[in-house]
């Protein structure tokens, strides 16, 4: 593999060097690289978005921290595992890092998302604008009840959840979508890896059981909630 160095775009005396102990046969290596590093990286890249459309060029850990509630030390040592991206003194140019940011989520593309389950919560999951300017697009949205299968759910028509396999292959979808009641989440969740999908974002509360290949993400805004109301204990032992 061929080092990729050069001159930073916007500056003739900053490079971006790869650490080039986390690639092996010119792909990143995700084993060395803690997850708790990884899920940080998309909380930088929407900070540099917000800054970008506010008109900014130059940004630093410094501020990046302060936007984010994360130290500078941490955040210049998250982005020091996949190389150097600025230089002391200078800062970061925030489209080149997000560009870079991009890259390394694998994010500089589009990634097509099947959705399951066209309930309030699925409804509102298909028709939320955010998802494909941030690499991702729902093609197709499914359902297992005969009254919601052909309704419009936004841009798209409920289809069979029946026909889950036979879509997913024929557009080679690995992504997914599940806003199922708990009880179904398990069994469609199997359908779906059976059919191709390589990562699932559950939006049901309760925790999947699927082979290791398949990666899982659980956005349960009950948990959440639960999380915040423990920082009140002082306030209620108080009363």
């Amino acid at each position: 593999m061929v080092p990729m160095q050069g001159l930073h775009p916007w500056s003739g005396c900053v490079r971006f060097v790869p650490n080039l102990s986390t690639f092996a046969e010119g792909r990143m290596s995700i084993s060395k690289i803690p997850d708790i590093v990884i899920g940080r990286l998309p909380l930088y890249l929407r900070a540099l978005t917000h800054m970008a459309l506010e008109g900014k060029e130059i940004t630093s850990s410094q501020e990046l921290g302060g936007r984010l509630g994360i130290s500078s030390a941490q955040i210049r040592k998250d982005l020091s595992q996949f190389g150097e991206f600025g230089k002391q003194g200078t800062g970061y140019n925030i489209s080149f890092l997000s560009d870079q940011l991009r890259r390394i989520l694998h994010v500089d593309r589009v990634w097509e998302v099947v959705l399951v389950g066209a309930g309030d919560l699925g409804r509102a999951v298909a028709n939320y604008g955010g998802f494909v300017d941030r690499g991702f697009k729902i093609v197709a949205v499914f359902d297992n009840n005969p009254q919601k299968i052909g309704q419009m759910v936004g841009n798209f028509a409920v289809q069979n959840i029946a026909n889950l396999k036979q879509e997913i292959e024929s557009k080679n979808v690995d992504v997914a979508m599940v806003a199922v009641p708990a009880g179904e989440a398990q069994d469609i969740s199997e359908q779906l890896v059976e059919a191709g999908i390589r990562a699932i974002l559950c939006y049901a509360p309760t925790s999947l059981s699927l082979p290791e290949h398949v990666r899982i993400e659980y956005t349960d805004p009950v948990l959440h909630l639960q999380h915040m109301t423990y920082y009140f204990s002082d306030v209620i032992q108080d009363t």
